[in-house]
């Protein structure tokens, strides 16, 4: 095999960037975007639970990393308390008056992540056609339902007057928007939030004290009526109304009927076993049996040298996505740039005082997800719709009020007298991430910074495995002897691994850490020990 360099030559001397775990016996809040980040550590501080902060930090995120998550989107959580490990699933799910036939797949590959083959005006990717039922909203009630301590309004509330004040725009966020600037600029829901001026948004050159945010009065009005009245408006009242009417105005297919049938499945999670660990993992659509396989093919006693340690993990992810695409559904035509396309999804951890855990992932899909904000409530909405394979006759076909296969992975692991809770965002690189973690946890006795610390590969079912360059020459040889490797360094965007963010309780001391290249990700929380 071959190995080919996917990062530029200036990066081989990059600056080195550092971002050392949070530590304390006070609750901890991870994110991908400190100042959500910092509304779940003030529900904490103010005697709220784990699940109390995911709430007010998931809908948090939706506003501040809009083109991640939202109330259009999906999700999909753990909770650990007490020794008992529980499962939600609030992913897409297809609608039911949806006609196969108006997907038709012409000549060519689609733009997106899945490397699917086209679809007729990307109808599963951009605009009405591509939404899927937004659960993300039903699974956040159902689990402060089950383990809420605080009052429903106060955690919605934050989100609703950030929609308000909007999104202060820096580089980043120049980045992420500019990156999807066509598509934006011809929705004009889009172009109303994120392109005020018809261009990328940026700070100004002078130093005004001003600045430059990207404010969603409709959302925030949506949301201040999910904080007075619930969720029920927005599944069988007034905003569901609104959200139909405005994407069946466009040519989509999303009814009153999906809306009111939307129910998150409580899921008995699946144990996988390593070493002297647990990890819990949701069965079914997700990422869950996908890292099981992987597991299950790794040997008994890990290796002492990292060269042959990474080609283990190399081969056990080859097994799993061999055995992901036979059972569960296919996979398409992939390149190694295909894999590289911008991150997508939003991933959050949360540990309170008291050790109880949840691991939450929130999506759009793709960035910016549909690419299409609702002119009504000022929702960004999914393209959950991509999910599905455009070709007839596959396991994971397009179909009416089908349940869409998800990359996401979020897991819980237990042993050694610890808990974590860890999931990730970017597709299919969330699964090959978390179980690189995991298992070096385990195999290398790593604590949860040291695993963080370490370089990792991406095998995501791709034509490339793509390496860390900073791996060392040993594992990279090791890697290409078997496989075809591209290097790659961790730029920010295209980043070319996972985002991911973890928690983790050992002797009453909770530590978080999220992804170190990551510009916004933190972790925030009480005091430091």
């Amino acid at each position: 095999m071959t190995r080919v360099s996917v990062h530029s030559p200036s990066f081989s001397r990059r600056r080195s960037v550092a971002k050392p775990a949070l530590r304390s016996k006070g609750g901890i809040v991870v994110s991908q975007n400190r100042v959500a980040a910092s509304i779940g550590a003030e529900v904490l501080k103010a005697g709220g639970n784990a699940v109390d902060a995911a709430v007010a930090t998931g809908l948090a995120m939706g506003v501040v990393e809009p083109w991640m998550s939202g109330i259009g989107g999906v999700g999909i959580a753990l909770v650990a308390k007490d020794g008992v490990v529980r499962g939600w699933d609030f992913g897409g799910v297809s609608p039911k008056n949806l006609n196969p036939a108006d997907y038709p797949v012409i000549e060519g590959k689609a733009s997106d992540m899945f490397g699917w083959p086209a679809v007729k005006e990307d109808r599963n990717l951009k605009g009405p056609m591509s939404v899927a039922t937004p659960s993300y909203l039903a699974g956040l009630k159902s689990l402060h339902d089950t383990y809420g301590s605080m009052p429903w309004a106060d955690l919605v509330t934050p989100a609703a007057k950030l929609a308000a004040e909007g999104l202060v725009v820096d580089w980043y966020a120049t980045v992420c928007i500019a990156a999807a600037f066509a598509d934006l600029l011809a929705d004009p829901g889009s172009k109303a939030w994120f392109l005020p001026g018809g261009v990328p948004p940026g700070q100004p050159l002078h130093n005004s004290g001003a600045l430059t945010r990207l404010p969603n009065a409709k959302l925030a009005a949506t949301l201040e009526q999910i904080a007075r009245e619930g969720i029920a408006p927005f599944y069988h009242g007034e905003i569901g109304a609104k959200i139909v009417a405005d994407i069946q105005a466009a040519g989509g297919s999303l009814s009153r009927v999906d809306l009111e049938a939307c129910n998150p499945i409580a899921a008995t999670p699946h144990v996988i076993r390593h070493g002297g660990r647990e990890i819990y993992v949701l069965p079914e659509l997700n990422g869950g049996p996908t890292l099981d396989a992987a597991f299950s093919h790794l040997p008994s006693k890990a290796p002492k040298d990292d060269a042959s340690l990474f080609v283990n993990y190399a081969d056990a992810m080859e097994f799993a996505w061999k055995d992901r695409f036979a059972r569960l559904g296919h996979a398409g035509d992939l390149s190694v740039m295909a894999e590289r396309a911008p991150t997508s999804t939003t991933h959050l951890s949360v540990v309170d005082k008291n050790g109880m855990t949840i691991t939450l992932t929130q999506t759009l899909l793709s960035i910016f997800g549909a690419r299409y904000v609702l002119p009504t409530t000022g929702i960004a909405m999914n393209n959950g719709m991509n999910w599905f394979d455009p070709r007839p006759g596959t396991p994971s076909a397009i179909a009416p009020g089908a349940r869409a296969l998800a990359n996401y992975c979020p897991a819980i692991m237990t042993g050694g007298g610890e808990t974590v809770a860890i999931g990730g965002a970017g597709g299919r690189k969330i699964i090959p991430a978390v179980f690189q973690l995991l298992a070096l946890m385990e195999d290398r006795g790593l604590d949860l910074e040291a695993a963080f610390e370490k370089p990792r590969i991406d095998h995501s079912a791709g034509k490339a495995i793509v390496a860390d360059a900073r791996l060392g020459e040993d594992v990279l040889a090791a890697l290409e002897a078997k496989y075809l490797v591209a290097t790659a360094l961790p730029n920010p965007s295209p980043y070319p691994f996972t985002i991911a963010s973890a928690v983790s309780r050992k002797d009453s001391v909770n530590t978080g850490m999220t992804d170190i290249e990551h510009p916004w990700s933190e972790a925030v929380g009480e005091e430091e020990v």
